[in-house]
């Protein structure tokens, strides 16, 4: 079997999981160009890929480096503008009002309360919660002993906890 062959078919098997990872991993509605990025990157690396986790796994691991990629673009970018005066709008992590009406409120509280959350936390509770991956794939997807995905998961989900608190307040 070919690796082209193989890669097709792991992108009509991950694809929407690998796209939904990257909306809220970047706070993006568009990522459609990131997750063309994974499966490329996935492309030229099938030679490294030994089977040893699933490649849903690796694909995951691929699609957090993209997104690592594109937050450090878009603070570059940012910076740029900052510096040299444009008159364009900065780039930002808020939405549009238009893009705010097409989520539900559940989604909405959610979606904010995520990228309020510190990075790690953040990594865990989309790759645990969202995406409904195991501690051990989660820990391979992130570089982590499984007993730190444990304890940064734990601490996330208290610091959603008293998220929630501070708006129910």
């Amino acid at each position: 079997m070919s690796s082209q062959y193989t890669i097709s078919e792991w992108f009509y098997k991950y694809n929407k999981d690998i796209y939904h990872f990257l909306v809220y991993y970047t706070g993006l509605n568009d990522v459609e160009d990131l997750v063309q990025e994974v499966f490329i990157r996935a492309i030229k690396g099938i030679d490294v890929f030994q089977g040893n986790s699933s490649p849903r796994t690796w694909l995951f691991s691929i699609a957090r480096h993209v997104g690592i990629d594109e937050i450090r673009r878009r603070k570059r970018r940012h910076f740029f503008k900052k510096v040299t005066f444009e008159k364009e709008v900065l780039i930002s992590n808020e939405k549009t009002p238009e893009q705010l009406l097409q989520m539900s409120e559940t989604n909405k509280l959610l979606y904010h309360a995520i990228q309020s959350l510190k990075p790690n936390y953040r990594d865990v509770v989309i790759l645990r919660s969202i995406k409904d991956l195991s501690v051990s794939e989660t820990a391979e997807v992130l570089g982590w002993n499984e007993n730190k995905v444990r304890l940064i998961f734990h601490k996330a989900l208290k610091a959603l906890d008293k998220h929630k608190e501070a708006l129910s307040q």
